[in-house]
């Protein structure tokens, strides 16, 4: 049994790291629901925008197709993998190089793949794939639409530049605080939503002409599209932070109750060691 120095040693370290932990829960608690109410407001809005870009420029005809709807043979992919730039979040960053991996093995196992991580610990790890063309790691601090945007226009101009010709994201999609799912979105080119429902024909007068309104609006939904991944992304890491930090507090706790029991125990038996020696010390006097 270790002595009681070392016992209280290492109760007051486990004290310590206990404090660490429950701040941070606390920390992430708060800026999760700042970072819930934004992704759950914007959500809808970014879905329908896109869905209706989607459909509409299905329609286009001819010459008047945009660039982001022209589907090529697949040869080289640039894989957006969205992780975070700290740690203590539980499997939040592993979940997504996992399925990175996985797509480049698997799916993209015949293509040229490149891949574009936002935040630096997807890098340090995915880097060893020599697959990385750029790190986006100070989005996060400033996150706003126009910062996203400004990284979507770098993808959007490579994919018309026909650097790539299919990009997809990989992010962790916001459900609630104790569950984040990895989300494989394609990105681009735009094509119709596979599920579109059958809605009855009518003949509808655009002003300006379609092709203007599509090549008006696509770029801004590629970019609502992007903003709301990272918006996701982002309130799910505090949520997978604050559970991780909660788990972590509470083994803390069970762990240091172990260790007082542990330490009493110990210091009773030292107690009773010296008692015992006292009065064997009595006796043989008195003998």
């Amino acid at each position: 049994m270790a002595n009681l120095k070392e016992i209280r040693n290492r109760i007051a370290s486990v004290s310590s790291t206990m404090q660490i932990t429950s701040a941070m829960k606390m920390v992430s608690a708060a800026k999760l629901k700042k970072a819930q109410d934004a992704i759950t407001a914007m959500r809808p809005y970014a879905n329908t925008l896109t869905e209706l870009i989607q459909n509409l420029s299905s329609t286009l005809e001819g010459d008047s197709q945009n660039p982001f709807t022209q589907v090529r043979d697949k040869q080289r992919v640039l894989i957006v993998a969205i992780t975070s730039n700290r740690g203590l979040c539980g499997a939040f960053n592993a979940n997504i190089i996992k399925k990175t991996r996985q797509l480049i093995a698997e799916d993209f196992a015949q293509q040229e793949v490149s891949l574009i991580t936002k935040r630096k610990k997807g890098s340090e790890v995915l880097q060893k794939t020599g697959k990385i063309t750029a790190v986006h790691d100070r989005v996060f601090d400033e996150l706003t639409y126009e910062n996203a945007g400004k990284v979507a226009q770098q993808i959007m101009d490579q994919f018309s530049e026909a650097s790539f010709d299919e990009v997809v994201l990989v992010y962790n999609r916001f459900k609630n605080a104790a569950t984040q799912i990895v989300e494989v979105e394609p990105y681009l080119p735009i094509v119709a939503s596979s599920t579109e429902v059958e809605t009855a024909s009518a003949d509808y007068i655009f002003e300006p002409s379609k092709a203007e309104i599509v090549n008006d609006l696509l770029p801004k939904s590629l970019k609502m599209q992007l903003y709301k991944a990272i918006r996701d992304s982002f309130a799910s890491e505090h949520g997978a932070r604050m559970t991780a930090m909660h788990k972590a507090t509470d083994n803390a706790t069970e762990l240091r109750d172990q260790l007082k029991l542990t330490y009493n125990k110990a210091r009773q038996a030292a107690i009773t060691n010296e008692i015992l020696e006292i009065v064997g010390g009595a006796e043989a006097l008195n003998s």
